[in-house]
């Protein structure tokens, strides 16, 4: 029974409220037949909807329900849910109108309430339910017949004097008739569905050529929509406005409209976001509109809900164009202006109420404010609204004072399936006006926190703040004539992406391959306090104040030695992999530029750390540079740069190399140290003409190796560098450099090169690199600084020695009290070195440490520079040869000779380095690989090299080993860059912003150009894990412990408490799901064990003797596959191309004859002997 409340002296009312004046006398009951209980034919937020109207009026309840909605909430929402549809598709399952009426039967129900959409404009449906003694709630079965066919609804409006746009009489099904209409009215037309709205069946045809492909397309949809495809053809209004009328009506011949809604807002015929009431209307035209929708309404004897819509051209003329008789989805924001509930009066006039009686006369509806809906839905704008579909991770909406949520499968968990409409919530928003309601809706919308699926949330917030849409001036044309509405402003999405992160630790293991099972510190450093103010001045003032000419004259002009700090780059590369976090470095580096202001500089970026920064550690390099100059104002950085390959490990056009050094100063970057693995004046001149022309101090570098103190050493003599460094004074170098990668300056060597070098050129500054492998660089430093050095490069004796440089605190101590003195505080010194010594332990599983216990003389034997013989450590554990490094390391100096006695320095000791592994690897000695050079598959490194790639070594390339190595391959002669063409940076650009939908920055657009593959798997990275630098180091590396509470400080202000909980099971798709407390809130992800996946596949081995069995040679991921199954390949073909910590080997065929057989694919990772590909 419904239930009656009396407000205070005034009449009975219904589930109604009135907006003002005080309502009349109660008038009597007429025909009215209580309803109990309500079955509503629909799903998702509408059954939901009704169901809470039908509470508040005491009915009960019936949901139906498809296979597919098992776990939807409007079955749970319900009284009583029952299935419908058993076997048939997910939309079937809701047409089948047999089902329906058995269940509403079966289960006593009074009404059914079709909702929209479905079956909500089917008059079959409607007859069903009459027929089977089931009220419909909605108009009669004649009457949603006529409306629904809109040939039969135009007829009715012409009839009733309601203006109609030119179409056909009657529905069309064949092409040939549509043809014939749009001859005569001329394009563009429009294609509407006969017997259905919402957009489907419709086309818009501009010219003749397209009308038979459209006219398919939409009579198809119409069909697959509707149940039938016939189509009627209009002309079609430009740029018209799309107002619909609010329509009710009853069974007493009452009928009143609650005033319109603008619904131009529309994209491909799809509402977006609805206004009530429209803004702009003239009084006089909105009464017309109004007057027409309610004697069209009165013509068929209209009950229930319903809208008309109308075409308002440029004019102010309008067109009738249908009638929706049904609810509309934008009902809400009519009954946010009105205050009346539509769906209650729909109930009410089904239990044959009349109007009066609900207090619903014309005179006392009034308009109160505006209101805007938006449908927020799981559609991607920038990818064409393609809808998504997967596991909603974190739900929280917007809400607060104006604002209303209509939703269903809107919460934490909800699977969304493509089998449904991509609705997840309306949002509607209440305001005096539609300034104010966008305002209070773009605030909700903005509150919205939506994970796991893409919304259409950033678009509509573009639509929202666009100034035509303020102004009330949107058309049906306004999406498509602003693309800066996709212009969308991704989401962050930063606490989901990180606990993405972790759990992928949790399950699968550390995304930076760990050489050793080291387990980090527990408790991070805390670094030295640090006074208030800005830091002492420091020379980097000299050089902002002077440039570099000027900053070269301060270093000779001083008195006592200078010291370059080699803690923030080369010292950790060599000790500890490169692997030292951003993080780790910005905690520190305040200390640094108020403790040790007196430093020349500090080497801070370059070299390795660019691509390690990217590839392993998962930061931007840049970012590195700016937070470290922020940090470090007063201190000059410098950086390593490898002549023409700048900080990679290939040549790159010239343009690339000089774009580089211009956006590296821009960033913060003081001097350039320019260097070439070989020497190659060539690529040298390039280095010192890219850093000079970016306003840069270039100190150019002499690579040392050998030992000028050896009269029998003869290849690389004190003549030799002489002569080197006369080319790059001439150059127009600042400062020269003595860059000893290996450590193999002796003191002797030393007082001997230096005292030569400071003689030949007594005006330029010299400054001195060395590393501490053998444990005699403090010695060789002080004798070089003796000689008249004036800079050489020190690490903080934590992170000293070995492979490192030599200890700062000894030198420091050393140089006290004597002519060299550094100036530099030896407290200061020791603090640095506390926090240092703290860090390490947080980089356990990559300290050389962890197999390395001293330095080692032998360094003056196989000559492997400091950082590559921690690096070569590792690389030799992950390929399985960390038990035969000796023999590694042996097979270094037979590699060095069998490629002619090379400088070792990067990229050469990459290719030496390459060439020592794969001789160890194959059980080859240096007289059988040269032997063998015809057969064997090469690093491709070393293939490189000998095609001059890298440049030409001093005295030549190995003959005969070349020849025999490259048979018919290409050979680069002279500079290998100077015949590259320059890059087209702009074509690169708009590359990057197609792919990744924003237009790059002048740092993005190198890293791309530097590191291409590199590049995009840290995009994708972070896209996919978010912004893993915020995280400590321990948790970056390892991931939490179970029940282990931390905080991630996302920004200054902006804090994350996190917990981890628990570790699920593995589930069938081959995922675990782990469980967090992120501030508070339950939090759960999926993750894909990796290993789990692996196991379930087990990869062939390659039979030993078997020639035509090809295994992978070292265990590595494939990085490209060059040949298919069925190809001809010959001996020494490529067939694969395999990489293991940044070695590539290129795979070739040991046998000419016919690939049978592929096993591999790119990104697959290979264990050692893994079956790549079969040879008959």
């Amino acid at each position: 029974m419904f239930q009656l409340c009396r407000p205070r002296g005034g009449r009975p009312l219904l589930g109604l409220r009135l907006l003002r004046g005080p309502p009349g006398p109660a008038r009597p009951h007429s025909s009215a037949r209580p309803l109990r209980k309500v079955l509503v034919a629909n799903r998702g937020e509408i059954a939901i909807r009704v169901f809470r109207a039908c509470t508040e009026l005491g009915i009960r309840t019936v949901a139906v329900y498809s296979e597919q909605d098992t776990g939807q909430m409007h079955r749970q929402k319900a009284d009583e849910a029952y299935l419908v549809g058993r076997g048939l598709p997910p939309v079937q399952a809701y047409l089948h109108i047999p089902d329906i009426i058995r269940v509403a039967q079966e289960n006593e129900v009074d009404a059914i309430h079709p909702g929209y959409g479905f079956l909500s404009e089917r008059a079959d449906f409607a007859q069903a339910c009459l027929d089977a003694g089931v009220r419909f709630v909605g108009p009669r079965p004649e009457v949603v017949r006529q409306m629904g066919d809109k040939v039969q609804a135009r007829a009715i409006a012409i009839a009733a004097g309601v203006p109609v746009v030119p179409g056909t009489p009657s529905p069309v099904s064949t092409l040939a008739e549509a043809q014939d209409f749009a001859a005569r009215v001329g394009f563009p037309v429009i294609l509407k569905a006969a017997h259905g709205g919402g957009g489907r069946g419709m086309r818009v045809v501009r010219a003749p050529q397209e009308l038979e492909e459209n006219f398919s397309r939409a009579t198809s949809e119409a069909l697959a929509a509707f149940g039938n495809g016939d189509l009627f053809v209009e002309k079609f209004i430009e740029r018209p406005r799309h107002i619909e009328v609010q329509i009710l009506g009853d069974a007493h011949g009452n009928v009143v409209h609650l005033y319109e809604r603008d619904c131009s807002v529309q994209r491909r015929h799809q509402k977006v976001v609805e206004i009530a009431p429209a803004a702009r209307l003239p009084p006089e035209l909105r009464a017309r509109l109004a007057d027409d929708a309610v004697r069209l309404a009165r013509q068929v004897g209209y009950e229930s809900a319903g809208t008309v819509e109308f075409l308002v051209d440029q004019s102010g003329d309008y067109y009738f164009i249908e009638v929706n008789s049904r609810l509309q989805v934008e009902h809400t924001v009519t009954e946010e202006i009105t205050d009346v509930d539509l769906v209650h009066a729909q109930l009410q006039v089904a239990a044959g109420r009349s109007l009066p009686e609900l207090g619903l006369q014309q005179e006392r509806i009034r308009v109160n404010g505006c209101a805007i809906q938006c449908r927020v839905t799981t559609e991607d704008p920038a990818r064409g609204f393609q809808p998504d579909t997967g596991r909603i991770e974190v739900f929280r909406s917007g809400e607060g004072m104006g604002i209303r949520l209509d939703g269903a499968s809107a919460f934490q968990g909800a699977l969304i399936s493509p089998h449904y409409d991509s609705l997840l919530v309306k949002v509607v928003a209440h305001g005096p006006d539609q300034p104010a309601a966008a305002a209070k809706m773009s605030r909700a919308l903005a509150e919205f926190r939506i994970r796991g699926v893409k919304t259409n949330i950033p678009f509509l917030q573009n639509v929202l703040a666009h100034p035509q849409f303020l102004a009330g001036a949107a058309d049906t044309q306004f999406i498509d004539e602003n693309p800066e509405l996709f212009h969308l402003r991704p989401s962050q999405n930063r606490a989901q992406k990180l606990l993405h992160y972790l759990g992928h630790v949790m399950v699968n293991g550390p995304s930076t391959p760990l050489p050793v099972k080291a387990k980090a510190a527990l408790v991070e450093p805390t670094p030295p306090p640090v006074p208030m103010g800005a830091p002492p001045p420091g020379l980097r003032a000299v050089l902002q104040r002077e440039g570099p000419g000027g900053f070269a004259r301060a270093l000779r002009r001083h008195r006592g030695l200078l010291l370059t700090d080699t803690t923030f780059r080369d010292a950790h590369q060599s000790l500890l992999a490169t692997r030292v976090r951003t993080r780790d470095l910005a905690r520190v580096a305040p200390f640094v530029a108020h403790a040790l202001s007196p430093l020349c500089s500090m080497e801070t970026w370059g070299g390795a750390t660019f691509d390690v920064a990217m590839r392993f550690l998962h930061e931007c390099p840049w970012e590195r540079l700016r937070e470290l100059r922020r940090l470090v104002p007063n201190i000059p950085f410098q950086m390593l740069l490898r002549g023409a390959n700048a900080v990679g490990y290939t040549n790159y056009p010239d343009n690339v190399v000089h774009r580089f050094c211009e956006v590296a100063v821009a960033n913060g970057m003081d001097i350039f140290r320019v260097f070439d693995a070989l020497n190659y004046v060539p690529n040298l001149l390039l280095g010192v003409e890219a850093a000079g022309s970016a306003g840069a101090v270039v100190e150019a570098a002499l690579s040392y190796t050998g030992d000028v103190a050896d009269p029998t050493r003869t290849k690389y003599s004190l003549d030799y560098y002489l002569g080197l460094a006369r080319e790059l004074v001439a150059a127009g170098t600042h400062v020269l450099c003595i860059k000893d990668m290996a450590g193999l300056l002796t003191p002797a060597a030393a007082r001997l090169l230096v005292g030569a070098l400071r003689e030949q050129h007594p005006e330029v500054p010299l400054h001195v690199h060395t590393h501490d492998t053998a444990g005699a660089g403090v010695a060789s430093m002080l004798a070089a600084a003796q000689a008249g050095a004036d800079v050489v490069d020190v690490a903080v004796d934590a992170m000293s020695g070995m492979t490192s440089q030599p200890s700062m605190g000894a030198v420091v101590a050393c140089a006290r009290g004597t002519p060299l003195d550094t100036g530099i505080d030896l407290e200061r010194v020791f603090e640095y070195s506390e926090y240092w010594e703290a860090a390490r332990g947080l980089y356990a599983a990559f300290d050389c440490t962890a197999t390395m216990k001293s330095g080692n003389a032998d360094v003056y034997e196989n000559e492997i520079p400091g950082g590559q013989y921690t690096n070569l450590h590792f690389q030799a554990h992950a390929m399985g040869l960390g038990h035969k490094f000796k023999e590694v390391k042996k097979a270094y100096t037979e590699a060095n000779k069998l490629l002619g006695d090379l400088i070792k320095v990067t990229p050469t000791s990459k290719v030496v380095g390459d060439l020592a592994q794969f001789l160890v690897q194959n059980g080859l000695s240096r007289q059988e690989a040269e032997a063998r050079a015809d057969e064997l598959s090469f690093p491709r490194s070393v293939v490189e090299f000998l095609q001059g790639h890298i440049g030409v070594p001093p005295g030549g390339f190995p003959e005969p080993f070349r020849s025999r190595v490259l048979k018919d391959l290409p050979r680069v002669e002279g500079r290998p860059g100077a015949s590259l063409p320059p890059l087209d940076f702009e074509a690169l650009g708009r590359e990057l912003e197609e792919r990744h939908g924003a237009p790059p920055s002048p740092e993005e657009l190198l890293s791309a150009a530097l590191y291409p593959k590199v590049y995009e798997e840290f995009r994708t990275f972070s896209s996919t894990f978010g912004p893993v630098a915020c995280l400590g180091t321990r948790l970056f590396l390892e991931g939490p412990a179970i029940a282990e509470e931390f905080e991630v400080e996302l920004e200054r202000g902006k804090t994350l408490h996190i917990k981890a909980l628990a570790l699920g099971d593995l589930n069938a798709a081959g995922q675990r799901e782990v469980f967090f407390e992120l501030n508070g809130q339950l939090r759960s992800i999926l993750v894909r064990d990796t290993q789990a996946l692996k196991e379930m596949h087990v990869h062939p081995k390659a039979e030993k003797g078997a020639k035509g069995q090809v295994g992978a040679p070292m265990p590595g991921e494939v990085v490209e596959v060059r040949v298919k199954e069925g190809a001809t390949v010959a001996k020494g073909d490529p067939l694969c191309v395999l990489s293991a910590m940044k070695m590539e080997t290129v795979v070739t065929a040991p046998v000419a004859g016919k690939v049978t057989k592929v096993h591999v694919r790119p990104g697959l990772s290979l264990e050692g002997e893994d079956l790549i590909a079969v040879i008959e």
